[in-house]
């Protein structure tokens, strides 16, 4: 399987990388967004430059850097095709590590139905043979209860507090780790 034929499907949704296609569903998601609902939350942003063409090349890019196999992004749709979300997964280092950190948001509008928890589980769970990850991270603001509740739900499990860890709004901030070893994990 490659990373542009990827489509996991769930009850409800379907995660897949974005298409050319995607692009309306894409936009009309992005310009329902609300006004900023918590300090992780960007909110409404600004979309005068996301053409088409503009777009075509985002999709390019999301399909090289999994062809170098740095990052993998991919869309969360509902299946009647309207635009949830994004998840990516970065490949931190390879070798004797395959260690990679999960990345994910939900358009705000969209918030509190269960889309983060069923498209996160439906990735890892089905996802686990193409990215060929042994461990996954996930970094999260402390006060972020709701995402880190989420990680917990699914699996993850506190590992750390990385003070001053990155560098975020013009300061170093302090992340929780969160860790999924998927050798311990049910997927195997």
């Amino acid at each position: 399987m490659s990373f542009s034929t990827v489509k996991i499907e769930t009850e409800r949704l379907v995660i897949q990388p974005l298409r050319k296609e995607n692009y309306d569903a894409w936009y009309q998601a992005y310009s329902k967004r609300q006004p900023s609902q918590s300090p992780y939350d960007d909110g409404y942003i600004d979309l005068t430059p996301c053409t088409k063409d503009w777009f075509a090349n985002l999709v390019r890019r999301h399909r090289h850097l999994a062809e170098e196999d740095k990052q993998y992004i991919f869309a969360i749709f509902t299946k009647s095709g309207r635009h949830l979300g994004m998840i990516d997964v970065v490949v931190l280092a390879r070798a004797n590590m395959n260690w990679c950190e999960l990345g994910y948001f939900i358009h705000n509008q969209d918030w509190r139905c269960g889309y983060a928890y069923e498209s996160l589980s439906a990735l890892i769970e089905q996802l686990y043979p193409l990215l060929n990850c042994h461990r996954i991270e996930a970094h999260v603001s402390l006060a972020n209860t709701p995402s880190r509740h989420l990680l917990e739900k699914i699996g993850f499990q506190l590992e750390v507090i990385r003070e001053q860890f990155m560098f975020e709004d013009g300061q170093w901030i302090d992340k929780a780790v969160y860790v999924l070893n998927l050798h311990n994990n049910r997927l195997e």
